[in-house]
């Protein structure tokens, strides 16, 4: 890690202040979310790119209180499973403002969107193109073309979309079966450098527009994904260079006469808005003469820091009482489990304090995105990654939040050592009796809302 870094680099003097204010007397680990940051950095979004769209991509973030600013706010939300669907519905969010954007779903999972008023879902391969037609038929269907992510952070080439040459016959079969193929998306890769990646996506969207007019077929929407970066230790453009290349890149291709745009921000919105805080338990050396010695924090893979595996994700790292790493040691970073997985840096070395002991605070920054939601919920016995919603860091004024139906969830788990699944039949199926959902609002007790019932549009954001 740069050692001329400083944590004021990332978070203000007032906000790092408050944070130390906050933390007093906490158990770590845990993570602080500011809705001031998630406000700021929707409404930049939203001023640089005002044509499109936002849909929330939920798996980024997925606290209630997120969700809850992020609907009044305006977004819509970009969901990849039944049980998002179903939080969002607990909270109120009407389907009409929801797309099923993941392509890889069971033929239930459709049923259920579908009769829950769910009309625009992702797509990229015949089977799934089958199930919608059975499932959903009449619905809006944009179809995901494969790209290469290169120069991504966390690449999402490969496992998603098809090569434009099967979109075509997809889109061209959709069409024979009912459906109505509404228009495209891609993913250049999450926390994507490089511009140009867009230029090249966008081009191969032209191209099916163009080729699909000769069958009838007037796509009208392109959905540009996500991609737009947050602020971790490699320095990236800011959002509004991103908005202003795409923007080119689209009035190249399209004119003045752009399709309708839909953009699915995570990392972009969530990312910068948390904070980490974790304990040093333990400082060692594995031999006398070894370069590096090895710090471990109480916090690693399995507890919220799934991205650092191959370090693809860097994150600001710094130790409480001393904002800059000027002049620090080399060192190893790992978590606290049993398992030799869980070693969050080691080829890139970061540079804390020579005094960095057992017992130091340390902040992890840019952790707002992707860590709880990819929490684990009982490795090694570990509680799932406790999260503290505040309305700004500087104040530290909590809000309700998801954090007591989750802590509730790992107190039952250590109990019982059992997780019953949520399963449904059909669209008609409860959540497991026993206990609620991870995103519930109902108390303890109370019955859980039947997927699809009346009762669930309800309970209102508040």
């Amino acid at each position: 890690m740069n050692d001329e870094s400083n944590i004021l680099d990332y978070i203000s003097q007032e906000d790092l202040t408050g944070i130390r204010n906050f933390m007093e007397g906490k158990k770590t680990p845990f993570l602080i979310i500011s809705l001031k940051q998630i406000e700021k950095n929707y409404d930049e979004l939203v001023k640089n790119v005002p044509y499109a769209k936002v849909y929330y991509a939920v798996k980024a973030n997925s606290e209630n209180e997120v969700i809850k600013l992020l609907y009044k706010k305006g977004s819509n939300f970009d969901v990849a499973t039944v049980f998002e669907m179903q939080q969002l519905f607990d909270l109120g969010v009407s389907p009409d403002r929801m797309s099923y954007g993941n392509t890889i779903k069971k033929e239930a999972d459709i049923e259920f969107a579908y009769k829950n008023g769910i009309r625009l879902f992702a797509s990229d391969s015949i089977s799934d193109v089958y199930k919608l037609a059975r499932k959903a038929p009449g619905a809006k269907v944009f179809f995901r073309i494969l790209t290469e992510g290169g120069n991504a952070d966390w690449p999402l080439s490969r496992k998603f979309g098809a090569n434009p040459d099967m979109i075509y016959h997809l889109i061209v079969e959709a069409k024979r079966l009912g459906l109505e193929p509404y228009g495209l998306s891609f993913h250049v890769g999450s926390q994507q450098r490089e511009i140009g990646q867009w230029d090249s996506a966008i081009s191969q969207c032209k191209y099916l527009f163009d080729a699909l007019k000769d069958e009838g077929i007037e796509l009208k929407m392109i959905n540009l994904g996500g991609g737009f970066p947050t602020n971790y230790v490699k320095p990236v453009q800011p959002l509004e260079v991103y908005a202003k290349e795409i923007t080119r890149f689209l009035a190249e291709d399209f004119g003045d006469n752009f399709p309708e745009i839909i953009v699915e921000p995570g990392r972009s919105i969530a990312g910068d808005s948390g904070v980490m805080i974790s304990e040093v338990v333990m400082v060692s050396k594995k031999s006398v003469l070894n370069q590096y010695g090895w710090v471990y924090i109480d916090v690693g893979k399995f507890g919220g820091l799934i991205e650092t595996i191959d370090e693809s994700i860097k994150y600001p790292i710094y130790i409480d009482g001393i904002n800059s790493n000027k002049g620090g040691e080399e060192v190893i970073l790992a978590g606290p489990t049993c398992d030799s997985m869980d070693i969050l840096y080691e080829d890139y070395k970061y540079r804390l304090p020579e005094s960095t002991k057992e017992g130091d605070k340390v902040f992890i920054l840019s952790t707002g995105a992707y860590t709880t939601t990819y929490s684990s919920i009982y490795f090694n016995g570990f509680p799932p990654l406790k999260t503290y919603v505040v309305k700004d860091w500087e104040n530290g004024e909590e809000v309700e939040s998801g954090v007591g139906a989750k802590e509730k969830l790992g107190k039952e788990i250590r109990r019982s050592n059992s997780l019953r699944s949520a399963c449904f039949r059909g669209a008609q199926t409860r959540f497991a009796p026993d206990r609620e959902p991870r995103h519930s609002l109902h108390p303890t007790g109370v019955e859980p809302v039947t997927f699809g019932s009346e009762d669930q549009r309800s309970i209102q954001l508040s």
